[in-house]
């Protein structure tokens, strides 16, 4: 049986303040403390007859302290009769007591909860977490499962997101998203959500014991030596061409990514720039050759290597007017009077992502080894073997080398 006693709580009173009287739970060599929303001067309390004194209110105090305390014994002998007691630590008691002693706010605190772990909330807190760039894919999901759902998203649980639900929603997102790996990204979002709350034990529920995500097969995204030729070649006007440039210079710097050529701020005394790539955080190096050296000199920025950030708001204002652009560069020509230019596209599906899918197919052509390829583009496993291991970056510097030098001037 657990034991109960009053005891005014001045433990972080300070002087000349009332302190809160409670109720002690002693059980299993360890005490919790219930509150009876009664604040008492030290000079109220008799501790030794357990009353009130000195008080205006003390008749009415201690007619309500005691039945408050009769009711609390009352709960922990129900407790110890129906054998759950033994089992219960004193934390857990009071959590039980407190919710038979005071059923609306037990009913507040538990609708409380319960929103605090609904499932809308909680993948919006997941989100909030994430880096960035992460943060932003998470929240285009949420967008799509309020388009889907509408209020109702907010009323959901865990468990109302089955199997049905996740279909559902894929239709749904087919509608306006043909491509599967496309609508994939959302559902992996949906998943990882799941497995933290799973992990924070907020829920057993887990759909996807049942539902696996399967990519399709995706066209790659690279272009040919010739093509490339060609495309760096293609005669433009000033506007485009700095957008051409900067597809060079990813290509040359080994596939960079945009964001991280947005963001690189210096060439060291070795000639390599030197950044933790983005989307992995790994820390990179990639030799400068006199080629690429040549593009950053023709467009130096004032904060950064390159100016993109000087002019653009962001790097994502300047992913989407890039990839339009590079979309409509081609042999071009004027007619009329108005001197009108046509164009032709060379490839109305090109992105800057092409430039790394077309480095690594080029340099693999040209039998680089695949581990020099894969370290190149900076896909290492992270493995105890790469953390013991400093992989030589002569290797890359001489694939990076090879590669320029075919597309560039046809040798091999």
């Amino acid at each position: 049986m657990a034991n109960t006693r009053l005891f005014l709580d001045m433990r972080r009173a300070k002087e000349g303040e009332p302190s809160v009287l409670k109720v002690a739970i002693a059980h299993h060599k360890q005490t919790a403390y219930i509150s009876l929303d009664v604040r008492l001067l030290p000079n109220q309390w008799d501790s030794n007859k357990a009353v009130v004194i000195n008080h205006p209110d003390e008749k009415y105090l201690n007619i309500r302290i005691l039945s408050l305390k009769l009711q609390i014994d009352r709960i922990l002998l129900l407790l110890s009769d129906g054998r759950g007691l033994a089992q219960m630590t004193a934390s857990q008691l009071r959590s039980q007591v407190e919710d038979e002693l005071y059923p609306d706010k037990a009913e507040q605190k538990k609708r409380e909860k319960e929103k605090a772990n609904s499932f809308a909330v909680r993948f919006l807190k997941y989100a909030d977490s994430q880096k960035e760039s992460t943060r932003r894919l998470y929240l285009q999901t949420l967008k799509r499962m309020k388009d889907y759902a509408g209020t109702k998203l907010e009323r959901l649980t865990f468990e109302d997101v089955d199997k049905d639900w996740i279909l559902g929603f894929d239709k749904f997102l087919a509608q306006t998203s043909p491509s599967r790996n496309a609508r994939n990204i959302h559902l992996r979002n949906i998943r990882a959500v799941f497995n933290s709350a799973i992990d924070d034990e907020i829920t057993v529920f887990y759909p996807f014991r049942r539902l696996k995500i399967k990519n399709e097969a995706t066209r790659k995204r690279n272009l040919k030596v010739e093509d490339l030729r060609n495309f760096f070649n293609c005669p433009c006007d000033a506007k485009a061409q700095k957008h051409l440039d900067m597809f060079k210079l990813m290509f040359m710097l080994i596939g960079i990514n945009l964001v991280d050529l947005c963001n690189l701020k210096e060439i060291d005394n070795n000639g390599r720039i030197n950044y933790h790539r983005a989307k992995t955080n790994r820390l990179y190096s990639i030799k400068v050759e006199p080629e690429a050296m040549e593009i950053i000199n023709k467009y130096r920025g004032k904060n950064y290597l390159i100016d993109i950030l000087d002019r653009y708001k962001d790097y994502h204002d300047y992913t989407k007017r890039i990839n339009l652009a590079l979309k409509q560069i081609g042999p071009y020509k004027r007619v009329g009077r108005g001197g009108k230019k046509t164009t032709k596209p060379m490839f109305p599906d090109i992105s800057t992502y092409w430039a790394r899918h077309s480095w690594a197919t080029i340099a693999a052509s040209l039998d680089i080894p695949r581990d020099t390829i894969a370290h190149a583009l900076g896909h290492g496993n992270n493995t105890v073997t790469d953390i013991y291991i400093d992989f030589d970056e002569r290797k890359v510097d001489e694939a990076n080398r090879k590669v320029l030098d075919w597309v560039l001037y046809g040798k091999k």
